[in-house]
């Protein structure tokens, strides 16, 4: 063995020996550590990978991006799937990619209108403002917090090019009935799958129904690379105008280190450009560097073979908040699986009652001061955030369970991370902040 690669072997096995003597997981101790809303869950094998990778100082997208890929394109039954630098960005490039002229007649185009919801998170509204078209939020329904698909359909008109919505906090929207609204109207569809890789519907996997979809890999997801993100599509024509996107705007679509892959790098015709033009230097879209780097991809490997742990996981925690949380009833509106839906859920969400003797910032204010994270429902109504109060949108309906939630609504962690005398202090928690009501 070469003296490179025995060091590297050594490296390795240390590297090993590092994670088991820095990460030792300590004992819970209630009221001293933190019940997180969620927090990366990881071993050596991520450590491993990521050191294996800096030592290649391959810095772009290389070997381990590579397989990253394949591992999500295998575990969702997807063709083609892009890596990227956050969620946000898969989100914008996934929405980029609806307004190139190469889709002709297809197109978005400004002032085109997109059926989406107040209820959720900037990523998946910002985009359709910035390329110039009008969002149109529709409300959402009370015990699955996804979008009111009567409504949705009221909402459209002769405008509306699109659906771009996510699956709220993991719990997968009606997609039989998206789908169906799409087809009827000839409408593209977005899923915003960020935060419901995992979950099912009707036993095929979310972000396998629309055009495209996005995941994120920030640490609060379902796995982490930190930062990072993916774009997934069957259709091979979008998934060359998402690279082109992501890639600067350029037209050239060969992999890091490879060059010619068309064949035809010096012999084609290209806008005002001179005959045979390097093709690796030619732009077809108003594009951005948006890539992953591999030491990204090489954790996210590692992280793709716990998914399946990690799903259960969650459901799991999310059915011990629940019983926590049925015991009073009389407070509290608990949330419902989506109809023939199997979430792996991001968090789990509650809904304090209006008739209730206390308000949701004054029962999440009490489980902070406890050291019980907890987190409002992103924006609650984004047509009232700062940001997107003289923007150009419009609302289909009206938005009052938007604005019940974004009054009465969080949610609490499921994250894998969790631990069992973490519940049993979160019950102890919440029956003394109800047993103080009648004080």
């Amino acid at each position: 063995m070469s003296d490179h690669k025995q060091l590297r072997k050594e490296i390795l096995e240390k590297t090993k020996e590092y994670y088991k003597a820095r990460f030792t997981q300590l004992q819970f101790e209630k009221g001293k550590a933190k019940v997180n809303y969620a927090g990366r869950v990881f071993d050596e094998n991520e450590i491993i990978n990521a050191v294996d990778s800096s030592l290649d100082f391959w810095l772009t997208e290389g070997r381990y991006s590579e397989e990253f890929v394949d591992k999500i394109a295998e575990f969702l039954g997807i063709e083609n799937v892009l890596l990227t630098n956050s969620g946000s960005s898969a989100n914008l490039l996934a929405f980029s990619a609806l307004t190139s002229d190469k889709l002709g007649d297809k197109r978005l185009k400004p002032g085109d209108e997109v059926i989406s919801v107040a209820a959720g998170f900037p990523a998946t509204v910002t985009p359709i403002i910035q390329y110039g078209l009008v969002p149109v939020f529709v409300d959402v329904d009370i015990n699955t917090y996804n979008i009111n698909i009567e409504q949705a359909e009221k909402a459209i008109t002769s405008k509306t090019r699109c659906i771009f919505i996510a699956h709220t906090l993991g719990n997968p929207f009606n997609l039989d009935k998206i789908m169906d609204l799409a087809n009827k109207y000839n409408l593209w569809v977005i899923e915003d799958n960020c935060d419901a890789f995992g979950s099912k519907y009707k036993g095929q996997y979310t972000g396998t129904f629309g055009h495209l979809s996005t995941i994120s890999f920030y640490p609060a997801h379902h796995i982490t690379t930190g930062e990072g993100g993916a774009i997934c599509t069957n259709d091979p024509q979008l998934a060359k105008l998402v690279r082109a996107f992501r890639d600067w705007g350029r037209d050239c679509y060969c992999m890091g280190g490879e060059n010619n892959t068309c064949g035809k790098r010096f012999t084609q015709q290209f806008g005002n450009l001179p005959l045979g033009y390097d093709h690796k230097y030619v732009y077809s879209e108003i594009g951005y560097n948006l890539k992953m780097t591999d030491i990204q991809a090489a954790i996210g490997s590692a992280q793709m073979d716990k998914l399946p742990e990690f799903c259960e996981k969650r459901k799991n925690h999310f059915k011990k908040h629940y019983e926590i949380f049925s015991k009073y009833p009389q407070y509290f509106i608990l949330p419902t699986a989506t109809e023939d839906s199997d979430p792996a859920w991001f968090a789990f969400i509650v809904t304090v009652k209006e008739n209730s003797p206390f308000t949701r910032d004054e029962i999440t204010q009490y489980l902070n001061s406890k050291l019980i994270e907890t987190r409002n429902l992103f924006a609650g109504n984004i047509t009232k955030q700062p940001a997107y109060v003289n923007k150009k949108w419009r609302i289909a309906d009206n938005l009052e369970i938007t604005d019940q939630i974004m009054n009465n609504t969080f949610f609490l962690g499921t994250y894998p991370g969790l631990k069992e005398e973490m519940f049993q202090y979160e019950e102890e928690v919440l029956s003394t902040f109800i047993a103080n009501l009648n004080k």
